[in-house]
């Protein structure tokens, strides 16, 4: 049987409180729920016993959920950590953190029920991956079937609401995260914001051209991409340093060498 989890819930709202500790008191992973009603009880809290996962709201009086993530990630063994806003704002910086979600109000149970696996996932692995780490293949279960698609074959990201669509060569698949997240977990891979709701791979532009109904547009083989204007300008320097990248590859390659198809 595996070891269920003590888990510390911070939330200054009584009522979303009490709402949360009663649905994680209602899984099988949870053992044990501790409630606090701001930051710095939390931290006083964690001063004399552990915990395995931290669900922290983010805006609160006095130390907000940002400083007690903080606190924790300087622990010898800290816990898990999900953040819990009413906007997805912070998102880049929960991330930043290493938290393994960020759940939006009003808490939905499958999407908390959803973080609570991955924590027991974590927790049983010994913690030795990350979110991050975790998505250079992302993992789709629709219910009949599971998918998986790798980060690279992804050509352009959409968010829809609380979900966001991966573009790729074979089709779409929609998946639940942050666009915020992707964009912070994906930019060493080449993925920079073109707009409001949409990343691009730098890899799988092909094209810029304006056309009449949407403005300026990238075209990639999977579909062309808005770019507002206030990002056109960072997507122009990042298509001609790709570029040059690629030029001084060919150059630096010797005479008659072929470059291996991956």
């Amino acid at each position: 049987m595996k070891p269920e989890l003590r888990v510390l819930v911070v939330e200054d709202e009584s009522s979303t409180r009490q709402e949360m500790a009663s649905l994680l008191g209602d899984m099988p992973e949870v053992g044990e729920v501790l409630v606090a009603s701001n930051g710095a009880t939390a931290v006083r809290l964690l001063g004399t016993t552990s915990i395995d996962a931290a669900f922290l709201d983010i805006l609160m009086p006095g130390l907000d959920g940002m400083d007690v993530a903080r606190v924790l990630s300087v622990m010898s063994e800290p816990p898990s950590i999900v953040f819990v806003t009413a906007s997805e704002a912070h998102a880049v910086e929960a991330f930043g953190i290493g938290a393994v979600d960020y759940l939006l109000k009003p808490i939905r149970p499958e999407r908390l029920a959803e973080a609570v696996g991955r924590i027991a996932q974590l927790r049983g692995s010994g913690g030795a991956s990350s979110p991050a780490e975790d998505l250079h293949v992302v993992q789709i279960d629709t219910g009949r079937r599971t998918v998986f698609v790798k980060r690279d074959d992804v050509q352009f990201v959409e968010a829809q609401g609380d979900y966001v669509r991966l573009h790729t060569a074979d089709g779409t698949h929609l998946i639940r995260l942050s666009l915020s997240y992707l964009e912070e977990v994906w930019a060493a891979a080449g993925f920079i914001r073109v707009h409001r709701g949409f990343l691009i791979a730098i890899p799988w532009v092909r094209d810029l051209r304006v056309t009449s109904s949407s403005g300026l547009v990238a075209g990639t083989p999977a579909g062309d991409v808005p770019v507002s204007r206030r990002h056109s300008r960072r997507l122009r320097t990042q298509l001609m340093e790709a570029a040059r990248r690629d030029q001084l590859g060919r150059s630096a390659r010797p005479p008659g060498a072929v470059k291996e198809q991956p």
